[in-house]
C-alpha cells in the first residue's frame, strides 16, 4: 500500500531559456512558489505537453503492480492520496486502475487536482509540483471503514518523502500500524529540499523505516545536513544504524546513483550492485526512474526474494521507464520474479 501526493504530470521538452526563466535546475524537484505559477499555462499553450499520471508514490505502486500482475499476482496493491473532483482527478484514477492498482482517493470538491510541470532537456528532468488538492489529505480519511480495510490487509507500506510536507499525522497512523503488527514500512527521502527544510518530519518518519530509499543527491544532502561525511557508503551505514522503533528487524538503506552502482547498507555491512548503463540514444527521459526502481524493488520484496534480486528488479524497472516518456507502462511487463 502506498500513500502520497497524486499529481498529473504535464511533461514537455523545453530549452535552457525556460529553465533560466523559472530558475530551476535539472535533476531536481521543488514545490511551486508564486513565481512558478505561470509555467503550467505556458507549457499547455506553447509546448503541446503530454499528460501523464504521476506523483512519486503512485508511480512506484503502479510499477510494482505492473510487475506483480505479469507474475500472476493481480490486485495486490492499493494507493491513497487526495485529488479534486475534476477531469485531472478522474484521469489519475483511471490510469492507476488500468494498471491494476486499487485507488481510494480522498476527494476535495473545493480544490483542483495537483499537477507537476516536468521540464525535459537532454533526457534529464526538472520537476515543479503544484500540490493543490494533494496538499489537503487528512488523517480522517484513514478512519473510514474502506481505508482501514485497505491498510490493515497490507503487509508492506511505502510513502515518499514528498508526503511529509502534507500530513505527518497520516504517515504516523500507517507507520504505527506497521510497527504494532511487525509489517514492513518503507520511506523515500525524495528530494534535497525535503531533507533541508523538513528535517523534523524526516526524523519522525525515519524512525519507522525498515527500508529507506534515496538517490545520490539526496544522500549527499542528508550527509551534509547531519555531519555524516561525504562518503556515501559511510552515510548509508550511519543512516542504517540510526534509531529505529522496530528493533525486530534491521534497517536497510538503498542509495541509487543513476547509471552508477546502487549502494545497499544493512547490519554494519555495505554492498554495491552494478547498473548496466543504457546507451544514450535509447534514453527518453529520467522522469520516474527512481520511482520505478522502488516499484521493482517492492514487487520483488513482496515475493520474498533476496536483496540482490530486489535490486535487480529495481534496476530493470528503472531501465524500462527511462526509455518511456514519464512513468508510462506501455506494454506488458516481461520481468520474471
Amino acid at each position: 500500500m502506498g500513500m502520497g501526493n497524486p499529481l498529473l504530470d504535464i511533461s514537455a521538452e523545453v530549452g535552457q531559456d525556460i529553465l533560466d526563466k523559472y530558475d530551476v535546475k535539472m535533476d531536481n524537484a521543488i514545490l511551486a512558489e508564486e513565481a512558478h505559477v505561470p509555467i503550467y499555462k505556458e507549457l499547455v499553450d506553447n509546448y503541446s505537453p503530454q499528460y501523464i499520471a504521476g506523483g512519486a508514490t503512485q508511480n512506484s505502486i503502479r510499477v510494482a503492480q505492473w510487475i506483480m500482475t505479469a507474475n500472476g499476482k493481480a490486485g495486490q496493491s492499493a494507493y491513497m492520496g487526495c485529488v479534486g473532483t475534476d477531469n485531472f482527478g478522474k484521469q489519475l484514477e483511471e490510469c492507476a486502475a488500468a494498471d491494476g492498482v486499487k485507488v481510494h482517493y480522498m476527494k476535495d470538491e473545493s480544490t483542483p487536482t495537483g499537477t507537476c510541470a516536468v521540464l525535459v532537456k537532454g533526457g534529464e528532468r526538472s520537476l515543479i509540483a503544484n500540490l493543490a488538492a494533494a496538499n489537503n489529505f487528512k488523517p480522517a480519511h484513514l478512519e473510514t471503514a474502506e481505508s482501514k480495510a485497505i491498510y490493515e490487509s497490507a503487509s508492506v507500506y511505502y510513502i515518499a518523502g514528498f508526503f511529509l510536507t502534507v500530513s505527518v499525522d497520516s504517515l504516523k497512523i500507517v507507520a504505527e500500524h506497521a510497527l504494532a503488527n511487525n509489517k514492513t514500512f518503507c520511506l523515500n527521502l525524495s528530494a534535497p529540499f525535503i531533507i533541508d527544510f523538513f528535517g523534523d518530519q524526516v526524523a519522525t518518519a525515519l524512525e519507522y523505516a525498515d527500508y529507506l530509499f534515496c538517490n545520490e543527491s539526496e544522500a549527499a544532502a542528508y550527509g551534509k545536513k547531519h555531519g555524516l561525511g561525504e562518503d556515501l557508503k559511510e552515510v548509508a551505514l550511519k543512516i542504517a544504524a540510526s534509531p529505529k522503533k522496530n528493533s525486530a528487524r534491521p534497517r536497510t538503506v538503498i542509495f541509487t546513483q543513476g547509471s552508477e552502482s546502487t549502494i545497499v547498507a544493512c547490519d554494519g555491512k555495505v554492498e554495491e550492485y552494478k547498473v548496466t548503463p543504457l546507451p544514450k540514444e535509447e534514453l527518453v527521459d529520467t522522469n520516474g526512474a527512481g520511482d520505478a526502481f522502488v516499484g521493482g524493488f517492492l514487487a520483488s520484496l513482496l515475493a520474498e526474494k533476496e536483496m540482490s534480486s530486489c535490486v535487480e528488479a529495481g534496476h530493470w524497472a528503472a531501465r524500462f521507464i527511462i526509455q518511456q516518456s514519464g512513468c508510462t507502462l506501455t506494454k506488458p511487463c516481461e520481468f520474471k520474479l
